[in-house]
């Protein structure tokens, strides 16, 4: 059977169970099973029994936002509109992140790569660097990295940072680029003061920094229209996938990104065991992944 026919039956199994008369408090297993797939097909996302609450949760708040009698006639309606698709997408998305998060791969970034692109750039008359930061979810990231391109770059240098997510609403605060004072606790004193303006409230994220970075929508099932990226970080998303999408989410990296490159993923995440070409990088400040155009396939392997 193929996972396209399975996908049709399991909704056609599902469709009728009931035609939204079961109010729900739990979902049944077939509505699991149905909510499971769809939520995978659409964005490569995995629930298993481990955190079926989780999406129970994210699915009786929608209930209640809808004024829908059931389960089954949210999935009804999320079969007829793409814009409620999209909303549980993004309520199942994961939004947790914070300023300078994991100190390790800011501090390789700042003190190995960018002094190793702007040799590597120099060396052949270039003198751009672009980051993708895949993942964003509120901006904390990629602004991170724009503040540290900003500082640690050459001025002559022209820096941009693409940043893109899954969430809708998400990418709204970013864009936004206000924080609330509890959000920017871990920023350091000299960057809070260099590439931030306070307010009654909170804190907002300078012009010119703003400037650095474009936010886009954008799923990782699907392939990217980025290319020729040197830094590439897409960090604690890929414990949400299954090993069959996180194979296919880097193998689309390593096409977006440029011959000599970098990439950084979770501290709890690893290629280890997954035949990529990207080779394992150790630096004084912590661990990475380098892609080479040189090399050729192998196993990556945890040192």
């Amino acid at each position: 059977m193929t996972a396209a026919t399975e996908k049709s039956d399991i909704t056609r199994s599902y469709l009728t169970l009931g035609k939204g008369v079961r109010p729900m408090s739990t979902l049944s297993d077939a509505e699991f099973a149905a909510f499971k797939t769809l939520i995978y097909e659409h964005s490569g996302i995995t629930f298993s029994a481990l955190n079926r609450s989780v999406l129970e949760s994210r699915i009786r708040s929608r209930l209640r936002e809808l004024a829908l009698p059931s389960a089954c006639a949210y999935y009804q309606q999320v079969l007829a509109s793409s814009a409620e698709l999209s909303a549980l997408l993004d309520s199942v998305t994961t939004n947790l992140t914070r300023f300078f998060r994991n100190k390790a791969h800011f501090d390789s970034f700042s003190h190995y790569v960018i002094p190793e692109l702007v040799k590597a750039k120099r060396s052949v008359g270039e003198h751009s660097i672009t980051v993708w930061s895949a993942g964003c979810s509120t901006g904390e990231e990629p602004y991170t990295i724009a503040m540290l391109l900003k500082r640690y770059a050459p001025a002559a240098f022209s820096c941009q940072v693409i940043a893109s997510d899954l969430s809708l609403k998400s990418l709204l605060v970013a864009r936004q680029g206000y924080y609330p004072r509890a959000r920017v606790s871990g920023v350091p004193d000299e960057y809070l003061r260099a590439y931030f303006r306070e307010t009654q409230e909170g804190y907002q994220i300078n012009a010119d920094i703003r400037k650095m970075v474009r936010f886009d929508y954008h799923n990782l099932k699907h392939r990217s229209m980025h290319r020729n990226v040197d830094v590439l970080f897409c960090r604690n998303v890929l414990i949400y996938f299954d090993e069959t999408a996180q194979k296919a989410v880097i193998e689309r990296f390593w096409d977006a990104m440029s011959a000599h490159s970098f990439l950084f993923i979770g501290h709890s995440e690893s290629l280890f065991g997954m035949n990529t070409k990207f080779s394992f990088l150790k630096t004084p400040w912590g661990c990475l992944y380098q892609k080479n155009d040189e090399g050729s396939a192998h196993e990556c392997h945890a040192r």
